[in-house]
């Protein structure tokens, strides 16, 4: 089988399973690990498919979901972590918050808390917020994504670096096993590095479904957090990699799964 048909067929597999693993291909084809690396280079540069770590994904399965459509994948879900993530916050303190379905769930179980001061590049969350008992809400300034509210790019990130706040909460689009936190825009994955880096306590409220879907830019590692929250186990090797790092996995399951610092 030469390159051509090789590249055809990964394709085809492709079409049929959304994602693909550089091993399973190497094994499937019987070629290096490096020849199938330089196959999907060549596709990725043809925009047949997106690179991500360890292999590709179909551009579809890359791309964003539109955020309405996001808002109602599992709600309950995200309902459940938001509580977890507001159980960990207390009156009289300071947070921040990204954009994210996720996010927004946690500034809605937020609502009863007193004497907040709430930084966000979510439009959404500060209209969320509006007229409860948080003591002060900070909109970020910088350019506004129209599909779902966000501000970002270097302005935002700009505006986050004036401040220190006591706590972060973010989301993501995906996760991978080894530990990795991603997501789809660059601009995005810059507001939240900043957001992480300008606060003391660490979170990331992100469900399970996550680690079955892909994007391209990383935000951090695992062992940049203080706490995650989800609504399931996640793999082993996600968990070894918080432990060595002592970040805490919390979960919304009946029998919790937690590494504890």
């Amino acid at each position: 089988m030469d390159a051509l048909e090789r590249q055809n067929e990964i394709l085809q597999l492709l079409e049929q399973f959304d994602r693909v693993e550089v091993d399973d291909l190497s094994q499937r084809f019987a070629v290096s690990l490096q020849t199938i690396r330089t196959d999907l280079r060549d596709l990725s540069s043809r925009g047949a498919l997106s690179r991500v770590h360890g292999g590709a994904v179909r551009i579809s399965a890359g791309a964003s979901r539109d955020y309405a459509d996001r808002r109602r994948l599992n709600a309950d879900g995200k309902q459940a972590m938001a509580t977890l993530a507001a159980d960990l916050i207390p009156d009289n303190c300071s947070l921040t918050l990204n954009i994210g379905t996720s996010t927004e769930q946690v500034a809605r179980a937020l609502s009863n808390h007193r004497d907040l001061t709430v930084l966000s590049n979510n439009i959404n969350i500060i209209n969320l917020m509006m007229g409860g008992p948080a003591k002060e809400l900070v909109l970020m300034g910088g350019t506004i994504r129209q599909s779902d509210g966000a501000i970002v790019g270097e302005d935002a990130v700009e505006f986050i670096n004036r401040y220190k706040v006591d706590f972060a909460i973010i989301g993501a689009s995906a996760m991978d096993a080894d530990g990795a936190i991603m997501d789809h825009d660059a601009r995005e994955v810059s507001v939240a590095r900043a957001i992480l880096q300008n606060a003391r306590t660490k979170v990331l409220v992100c469900d399970g479904s996550k680690f079955d879907h892909a994007a391209p830019v990383r935000i951090c590692d695992v062992s940049d957090l203080d706490v995650m929250i989800t609504d399931r186990a996640p793999p082993a090797s996600f968990l070894k990699a918080a432990t060595a790092a002592a970040t805490r996995i919390l979960t919304t399951e009946e029998t919790p799964s937690e590494t504890e610092s």
